[in-house]
């Protein structure tokens, strides 16, 4: 009767089993890898004929192709807290920045400067204090009450966009008419700011209330997105009676109020992830930080019926970046750091 065979594996065999199993495993990643670049390479290439995109320099190219690679890093690890109607986050005209590069070109670049400037003193007057009853949604748009959204492109001029767009709005309150005014005039000729470098939007409504500046229209002073010497226009331009900026950290009901009661205000925000938003209500994944502030923005109303209640947040990027131009952010939790600078405005 012939013996059972020896199931244990003997030395010679496990050497030859592991031996085999290493060069598999090589011939896997060497298989594997190349795919992988192939399909990166290729993913690239529909990007920039998508996005109207082209390097030809084979250096900046690489570049431009590591930045995308990490964009889509970023987009797979910010999409796995996804719910219905939560922030989607996908390619952007930005998804082939670096996140540094990004923040320098369109955000404010130097924070510590901006935030250590004196602000303007708190002005109460008109605005209340304590939560009223309020509507439960709000949309100054739809009162035809907010002008197009513009495109800062390169001119880290968020604070002048913001601002502008307020008392923009402001004015179509009180008047029945949209005016569109000068972005450039606060980019040339604001005292507390630094052009296309950078901003703040409190320092921003000091220098207009101190110097009882009259804001043109913007064909009068056309926008070029550029730092240029300040011009003395002469016209009639539109004044600020009276703003306050303050924090409104744990009180964002009063943001509510104010949004209800007077119209649009400006914020300041962390919008370092905003790189690849296309659409939804940002609720997790947004710096609550005061240092890390670095971007202004207009909030032009509300809606708490909303499955998750949110603030409808005007961008200065253009109308291809999120909702044609606009995005959401939840109400509640100091999201992003918005309740951190609250800037309210009334005109003359």
């Amino acid at each position: 009767m012939p013996s059972s065979p020896n199931l244990a594996e003997s030395p010679r065999a496990a050497k030859i089993r592991k031996y085999s199993e290493t060069i598999i495993y090589a011939l896997l990643i060497f298989i594997l890898i190349p795919f992988r670049v192939d399909q990166d390479k290729e993913q690239f290439q529909k990007y920039l004929k998508d996005f109207n995109k082209s390097y030809d320099n084979e250096t900046e190219y690489e570049l431009r192709l590591q930045a995308f690679k990490s964009s889509l890093r970023s987009i797979k690890q910010l999409n796995t807290d996804h719910s219905n109607d939560s922030a989607r986050y996908g390619l952007t005209k930005y998804s082939d920045m670096l996140p540094e590069e990004f923040l320098m070109n369109k955000l404010l670049p130097n924070i510590t400067h901006i935030y250590g400037l004196p602000h303007s003193p708190l002005r109460k007057r008109s605005v209340p204090l304590v939560r009223i009853n309020i509507p439960q949604k709000v949309d100054w748009r739809q009162l035809e009450a907010v002008t197009k959204v513009r495109s800062q492109d390169a001119c880290g001029a968020c604070w002048a966009f913001s601002v502008i767009g307020v008392i923009e709005s402001m004015y179509a309150i009180k008047n029945k008419e949209l005016k569109y005014l000068s972005v450039q005039q606060m980019i040339d000729c604001s005292k507390y700011n630094d052009g296309c470098n950078g901003g703040d939007i409190c320092s921003l409504m000091r220098w207009i209330k101190s110097e009882s500046v009259e804001i043109l229209d913007e064909q009068n002073y056309p926008l070029y997105l550029a730092d240029q010497e300040c011009r003395n226009i002469s016209g009639k331009g539109v004044q600020v009676a009276d703003f306050m900026c303050r924090s409104f950290v744990d009180s964002e009901d009063i943001i509510l109020t104010l949004l209800a009661e007077q119209g649009p205000v400006a914020v300041a925000i962390n919008a370092q992830t905003w790189q690849n938003y296309i659409g939804g209500t940002i609720q997790y994944h947004c710096d609550d930080d005061q240092l890390r502030l670095n971007h202004a923005v207009e909030i032009v109303g509300y809606d708490l019926t909303a499955r998750i209640p949110h603030y409808i947040v005007r961008n200065s990027w253009g109308e291809e970046f999120g909702d044609k131009g606009y995005l959401y952010i939840a109400v509640g939790g100091n999201l992003c750091g918005l309740a951190h600078e609250v800037t309210a405005i009334r005109i003359l």
